[in-house]
């Protein structure tokens, strides 16, 4: 049981890290470029582990679930991050990723039939009133041409909902290095083909060495090992109690964009990152009881 919580520890410092850094080198390589770059480096780093893995598993390999699982997962959701990164800061990104376990238990009984009760409805609500303090109470923003940032990030954990459900519905049985290789490589060509598509695909004749060194970090450490700590939890213990790496994410990102990015540190942004904690605790409390 204590490796769990390691890795829960582990991976809320990875990834809270990991919004300084994207918003560090998101203009250099292209929202979907960024994408591109940690998926494919991700899956890159794991594959030595994979073509060892493969070569001593005889049953047969679910594609279609595994192409799913990168689009929800990673495709989709990480592009919308680092498009957020691009209009809000990382700080912000970080407290709206937070909604995480909120949608993860909405998503589990939208889709995946799995039970609410009054006090988790409750959580969900104050969650999202976590939202609205963020937008300082100017919620219909989002609807329009503001919804880039703040709502781009909710869509973003929205995703993250769906992917942790289906992963524990579909692939829980399958071995854990081979579920994230090719889910990353998925999700690297998702980058890939809207990269290409939009014309937002990274110009490597102008990375120095920054920027070289950051997305090689945010491949490596940020994908390929934080997806295997996430795929662990989620296997070994519940999609929500994986999406609780949200609650300890904001405060390594806060600190650090503080330090590094010279981000400030708003009362909203406390305000707001307080309510959907509290809505994140009352909607997991009750799983555990």
């Amino acid at each position: 049981m204590m490796k769990i919580y390691v890795a829960l520890l582990s991976l809320s410092f990875i990834w809270g890290i990991a919004f300084i850094l994207i918003k560090m080198t998101v203009d250099d390589t292209g929202v979907w470029g960024m994408v591109f770059l940690r998926c494919f480096l991700g899956a890159l780093t794991l594959l030595p582990l994979f073509l060892i893995r493969l070569r001593h598993f005889e049953r047969p390999i679910p594609y279609k679930q595994l192409i799913i699982l990168g689009i929800l997962n990673a495709g989709i959701p990480w592009g919308l991050l680092a498009w957020s990164e691009t209009v809000i800061n990382s700080n912000t990104t970080s407290v709206i990723n937070a909604l995480t376990p909120i949608f993860t238990a909405l998503i589990g009984y939208l889709f995946f039939k799995k039970k609410l009760i009054k006090k988790q409805w409750l959580g969900i609500f104050i969650g999202f009133l976590g939202i609205v303090i963020l937008t300082e109470f100017q919620i219909h923003q989002l609807l329009g041409s503001n919804f880039i940032g703040i709502g781009t990030m909710v869509l973003a954990t929205i995703f993250y909902g769906f992917g942790s459900q289906y992963l524990k519905k579909h692939l829980q049985k399958l071995d854990l290095v081979i579920t994230i290789t090719i889910s990353l490589f998925v999700a690297s060509i998702v980058g890939l083909t809207v990269g290409f598509l939009f014309n937002d695909l990274p110009n490597f004749s102008q990375f120095d060495v920054q920027t070289t060194l950051v997305v090689l970090i945010l491949g490596t450490i940020g994908s390929g090992v934080a997806h295997f700590l996430l795929y662990y939890m989620i296997i070994n213990g519940t999609p929500e109690f994986a999406a609780t790496v949200a609650y300890i994410i904001p405060i390594t990102a806060i600190i650090s964009s503080y330090i590094v990015l010279n981000e400030p540190i708003t009362a909203n942004l406390l305000l707001g990152m307080l309510i959907i904690f509290s809505g994140i605790y009352l909607t997991s409390l009750v799983r555990k009881t």
